[in-house]
């Protein structure tokens, strides 16, 4: 993919790799759009099963949400967990539910 690349990538999720204290990514914008599509995607396709699950299972917006960060979040996750829970926001934007709110990230982890 080259920097002639039509995707526009939000900057919320550039954010993600910018290191604390730095303005600029820290890995190739190739990298970083190519993540994008990856998560844009699994948001896109997640969103009408967690409807399904809100309905259906009569779930509250935010256990459904904390289902699909398990889902897509852990040791065995293609995803990085910065990069799970900006899908589990991008869902609850696609759904209109409330965003969710997430404890900080343990820098060890």
């Amino acid at each position: 993919m080259s920097d002639a690349s039509q995707i526009e990538i939000p900057s919320s999720f550039v954010a993600l790799f910018v290191a604390p204290g730095k303005t600029r990514p820290h890995t190739a914008r190739e990298v970083v759009a190519a993540r994008y599509e990856l998560c844009e995607d699994l948001a896109q396709t997640l969103a009408p099963t967690a409807s399904q699950m809100q309905l259906g299972r009569e779930l509250h917006a935010t256990e459904v949400l904390a289902q699909c960060l398990e889902a897509i979040s852990g040791p065995q996750a293609v995803l990085e967990l910065s990069e799970a829970r900006w899908v589990v926001c991008r869902l609850a934007e696609l759904l209109d539910w409330p965003l969710p709110q997430f404890a900080p990230e343990d820098p060890e982890t």
